[in-house]
């Protein structure tokens, strides 16, 4: 049996949104196309010690409403796990607070965003070293996304391969070394989801569908698959 890949849990849904949808290993598992035994979750809140990653797969870390600028005790120590991750060459995809835990862990700068928050279904661009990169080749010049977040990667790390933004957020994805990614955006986020997040007020247009960054987790696992 192939070994199973690990959800690095840092956040969850806000209850309003889990009592509909279920919480964020749900959401991963669903985007991922796994069954339930190809993904182990670890929660970085609460596991002590996390897992050994060489004994996955691939390691995915979710998004939280924490902030890596406030260095909270927990955040600290999967930072330390996950730059550990990385140089022992485990594949890596961080999505939004993942991205930027991934961003602090190998030496970036991470507060919050000068240009505000970023919320709702947004234009993600494609940069030019994407075109040769095996997540986002496929993917068009523009592509829709979802974001929530206030914080960003403001610096990136030594060696980072910038791959996207948006006009509110310069830096929307990112690769470091080989086998490790970071995307600002939410691809495990359903229209639906997205919507969860917004003020009900708000019009449905700014949370429309984004199949084409729904893809980058599958691609993940199929690169990860073909590595082995």
């Amino acid at each position: 049996m192939s070994r199973p890949f690990l959800l690095l849990q840092t956040g969850s849904a806000p209850d309003r949104v889990r009592r509909r949808r279920g919480d964020y290993p749900d959401w991963f598992r669903r985007a991922m196309r796994l069954p339930r035994a190809a993904l182990v979750v670890a929660d970085a809140r609460t596991a002590a010690p996390l897992p050994d990653p060489r004994g996955h797969a691939g390691v995915v870390v979710t998004g939280s409403d924490a902030m890596v600028s406030h260095r909270e005790p927990w955040g600290e120590a999967a930072a330390h796990w996950l730059r550990g991750a990385v140089e022992g060459g485990a594949f890596v995809f961080g999505v939004c607070y993942g991205h930027q835990l991934l961003g602090h862990a190998l030496g970036g700068q991470v507060d919050d965003n000068p240009r505000g928050e970023e919320l709702g279904t947004t234009w993600v661009e494609r940069l030019p070293a994407a075109a040769h990169d095996p997540l986002f080749t496929a993917l068009p010049q523009r592509f829709r996304a979802q974001s929530a977040h206030r914080q960003s990667v403001l610096q990136p790390p030594p060696g980072a391969l910038p791959l996207a933004r948006s006009d509110r957020e310069p830096l929307q994805a990112m690769r470091i070394g080989e086998r490790a990614w970071g995307v600002q955006f939410h691809p495990e986020f359903s229209a639906g989801a997205m919507r969860g997040f917004l003020d009900p007020g708000a019009p449905r247009a700014v949370a429309a569908p984004a199949p084409q960054a729904a893809r980058l987790l599958r691609r993940f696992v199929a690169l990860v698959r073909g590595a082995r």
